[in-house]
């Protein structure tokens, strides 16, 4: 059986001004980055006059066993074109971190993958190192401001920027800094941050221009004064040079599936502790460009996908037609307690005490957020008959669809049966609408997250967060969205608590403003943004030959 990148290297591609010109491209809209990828003209989403059909793929809590979201959302893109439709797919762009750590890439598997996916799932073209750049120049300049006599008069002690890198690195959570006295710079207490959980990520992810990404640097909010007073990028002048890093990076990036379907691939924040969705450029452009966009938000639906429909699509006004939510027996099985060594036995028990996971994430998609929703089982060759049978007949009793789906092994194909189905679902029209008001109080809206989308009783406060939020909504920011801070393996802020826990409490222990994203950070439970190497890093396994040829991706 072939791996990931041994297929993606044994694929055929066609040159990137083919894929262009397939969804109404010229060579004059597109920037080339080799025979395969391009950057499209920020002046393509636009031009057209009726915009697509957008559909949401998201997921299930995520588990060791693995749930195949973007290898789904190739697969049903694949699927669409294969059905003879107008489709564009639009991904989020890989981080180093994972890929060198215990996740791996996000270019998709099996025969449902963007490629190159080499590239793709390393450097790219330079987006995450752009990004990186930028927020890393606010730091210097913020640092050196105060070294050079503090003229805003900014508390060392209050600031609240950090420096990114991209790659999973415990070692820099907590480090102190300007070391060594005089020329040196102003001891203090610091910490870097993934680059993909950064401010300047979720902003570059946000913004609909050039302009518009200037103007939400200029609001990023670093510290505050001795008196409180909050300071911008604005104040430290530094936005002009940030925008300049990033005007090319602000480009969202062509690149194209193994079936030769056109996949904008862009932006890559986490969805456990940023807002974990493509940039809306991206999104735009695709929907300018094709009748059906398929388009994924990061881990499992409690997370990625409502911060895609509480922040994304209230900041761009953008209406999703329908959802998938993406699942698989092996899945559920570990969400009833069967270790990921005994998987492929057959375990109707444990199957029956995890679905309650999925069915919520179900419920929440068309209760709380009025989306027709598809259940997409991704099925591997352990799954009996009975296991598929007793999925079906779950979600059958909430009048939902079950749609198998082999994307993994036989690419487009495979996705047909989900593709007639989210076809259809389109059609039907959605009653979209968001979990909370954003004029509400931000503990409200917490709330509301909290007893609608999580299952949960309730909310505690830590002192400190009470403060902080108070502060927040003093100095004008409390009618910003919130975008919550929180373990991805459980629908509480314990990721002990499998399937689909009741009578629990989230604790908030902490709160800032990204005044330049639009909205509020909430850190829930032990959450950190910065992630940690495992055991044993899927680094160790990567490899290149003299030829050039990289081994060891997936």
């Amino acid at each position: 059986m072939k791996s990931d990148i041994e297929i993606a290297q044994s694929a055929k591609l066609k040159p990137i001004l083919d894929i262009a010109k397939g969804v109404g491209l010229t060579e004059d809209d597109i920037e080339y980055y080799g025979k395969y990828k391009a950057k499209i003209s920020l002046s393509v989403m636009s031009r057209a006059k009726e915009q697509g059909k957008l559909i949401l793929v998201t997921a299930i809590t995520p588990t060791p066993a693995g749930e195949g979201k973007t290898t789904t959302t190739i697969g049903l893109a694949d699927g669409m074109r294969r059905l003879g439709k107008k489709v564009v797919v639009a991904l989020r762009e890989p981080s180093l971190g994972p890929v060198f750590g215990i996740k791996g890439g996000a270019a998709g598997g099996g025969y449902a993958q963007v490629v190159p996916m080499e590239d793709i799932n390393l450097h790219f073209t330079g987006d995450m190192h752009a990004v990186g750049a930028a927020a890393n120049l606010l730091a210097a300049m913020l640092d050196n401001h105060i070294f050079q006599g503090n003229a805003l008069g900014i508390d060392k002690e209050r600031i609240t920027w950090k420096r990114c890198v991209d790659m999973n690195d415990r070692q820099l959570r907590f480090i102190e800094d300007g070391l060594g006295g005089g020329k040196n710079g102003v001891p203090r207490k610091d910490g870097f941050e993934i680059t993909v959980a950064s401010e300047v990520m979720a902003i570059l992810c946000l913004a609909t221009s050039l302009s518009d990404l200037k103007a939400r640097l200029t609001r990023i909010v670093v510290g505050y004064t001795f008196d409180g007073k909050p300071v911008t990028a604005g104040d430290l002048k530094a936005a002009g040079a940030m925008c300049a890093l990033l005007k090319d990076a602000l480009k969202p990036n062509l690149v194209q599936t193994l079936e030769g379907t056109p996949a904008i691939v862009h932006g890559g924040p986490f969805a456990n502790i940023a807002h974990g969705c493509n940039s809306v450029i991206a999104t735009q452009t695709a929907l300018s460009l094709g009748d059906y966009v398929v388009t994924e938000a990061g881990f499992g639906a409690d997370l990625g996908a409502e911060k895609f429909l509480d922040i994304k699509c209230r900041a761009a006004q953008l209406t999703p037609s329908a959802c998938v939510v993406v699942a698989t027996v092996r899945a559920l099985k570990m969400h009833g307690g069967v270790q990921k060594a005994d998987l492929a036995q057959e375990n109707l028990a444990a199957l029956g005490a995890g679905l309650p996971n999925l069915l919520r994430h179900v419920r929440n998609m068309r209760e709380v957020y009025g989306l027709p929703t598809v259940v997409a089982l991704n099925r591997f060759p352990t799954d009996t008959d009975a296991e598929i049978a007793l999925v079906m007949r779950e979600c059958e009793k909430l009048g939902v669809q079950v749609a198998l789906s082999t994307v993994w092994a036989e690419g487009g194909k495979g996705g047909e049966a989900l593709a007639r189905a989210v076809i259809d679902l389109c059609e039907r029209g959605s009653d979209f609408k968001y979990c909370y008001d954003e004029k509400l109080p931000i503990a409200d809206k917490i709330r509301a997250i909290v007893k609608k989308v999580y299952g949960g009783d309730g909310v505690e406060y830590t002192p400190e967060a009470e403060e902080q939020i108070s502060r927040l909504e003093e100095l004008g920011f409390g009618k910003l969205p919130v975008c919550m801070a929180k373990t991805q393996y459980s629908f509480s802020d314990d990721a002990k608590k499998l399937g689909a826990p009741e009578h629990f409490t989230v604790t908030v222990r902490a709160a800032k403003v990204s005044a330049g994203a639009g909205f509020v950070v909430v850190f829930t439970g032990n959450i950190l943004t910065m992630p940690g190497l495992p055991a044993l890093p899927a680094a160790e396994n990567i490899d290149v030959d003299e030829n050039g040829v990289i081994t060891g991706l997936f």
